[in-house]
């Protein structure tokens, strides 16, 4: 038994991985671009495991993903793989629209045209890791997101998501391709790139670089510890039902001056800001200007994860963001050996 996860070099995937391989003893095939945000160096721990195999190949070529699929003979594709970053999203969006989009498309054909072969089977299934931008945007009264919110993508990034949601949900009804859609909040934890902003924060700190926020700060997020992600994934792929969606959130809404200040507070604990010169780490935040489409609020209801498959996150923010800035500052070589490009 084979599982092939797209995108295992990066922050999401990799964790995954990592949680996988502690927990099952089941074969595991990375299958990764390596774009500037896959890092190998993510799975070091694993690089000798006798179920673990790094295949690097592009989701949007056909015949290389064809040729995998005849060689493993996967049970079940984990679809990470994606570009995630709204900012460059809105530098940049074909980049967005190739992988998001097509790379998607391209992996349900595969599996459609495996399917008509009868190489698929009723176990086999298709998860498809999205985000919760796809909702867009929460006014202050309203209620957390749920499965049944209109979706309503405000940047290139969540419209990119949206548009390859759209397209497993039609592969499930028109192809009975046997898939599940995931809808997460932020998530944080190790091995996340430092353009995203707890990392950058961090990175930021230590260099004493100015730590640039949005706008007045005061925009919401929902955020959920990304080991706690990969568990959800795995109950859904384990008792999850095929077309259907689960949204999964860390039920920690906090406005992003919030966040930065549990940054600070945790990097004291190891390095006081008057030992760098600062009366406080907040003599280093420069508000600028606020980004274009930039949304108000995220939130994320789960019960129906909880009700239906049994999960619900273990971390609270509090514990999470500990064990975050305590792993980055620990591993402040990984961030150095980090490309830009």
């Amino acid at each position: 038994m084979t599982i092939l996860v797209t995108g295992g070099a990066g922050f999401i995937g990799s964790n995954f991985i990592l949680e996988w391989l502690n927990i099952k003893d089941e074969s595991v095939i990375n299958v990764d671009k390596l774009t500037y945000a896959g890092n190998l160096l993510n799975l070091d721990a694993v690089s000798n495991n006798q179920n673990y195999f790094f295949e690097k190949a592009d989701i949007c070529d056909f015949l290389k993903i064809s040729q995998l699929f005849d060689k493993y003979k996967p049970r079940a594709i984990i679809h990470f793989a994606a570009e995630s970053h709204v900012d460059r999203s809105i530098q940049g969006p074909s980049e967005f629209i190739n992988t998001n989009i097509l790379g998607t498309f391209n992996l349900l054909e595969v599996v459609r045209k495996k399917n008509e072969s009868s190489y698929i089977n009723n176990d086999f299934r298709f998860i498809h890791i999205s985000t919760d931008e796809v909702y867009g945007s929460l006014g202050m009264e309203e209620k957390p997101f749920t499965e049944k919110n209109q979706y309503c993508p405000n940047s290139p990034y969540s419209a990119s998501k949206a548009s390859s949601d759209h397209l497993v949900r039609s592969y499930f009804k028109t192809y009975r391709v046997p898939s599940i859609i995931t809808n997460c909040s932020n998530n944080y934890g190790p091995y996340q790139f430092p353009e995203k902003l707890i990392p950058m924060v961090i990175k930021n700190v230590l260099q004493r670089s100015t730590v640039p926020i949005y706008g007045d700060g005061k925009n919401i997020r929902d955020w959920l510890y990304v080991r706690d992600h990969c568990q959800a994934i795995i109950k859904v792929l384990e008792y999850g039902n095929p077309g259907e969606t689960y949204n999964i959130g860390g039920n920690n809404e906090i406005t992003n001056l919030d966040l930065v200040s549990h940054i600070f507070k945790e990097i004291e604990k190891y390095y006081h800001a008057k030992d760098f010169g600062f009366s406080t780490y907040f003599d280093l935040v420069e508000f600028v200007p606020d980004r274009p489409g930039h949304d108000k609020r995220y939130a994320i209801d789960s019960k129906k994860i909880k009700n239906d498959l049994g999960w619900q996150p273990k971390e609270t923010f509090e514990s999470g963001i500990t064990k975050t800035v305590k792993w980055y500052l620990e591993n402040t070589s990984w961030s150095s050996d980090l490309r830009e490009d």
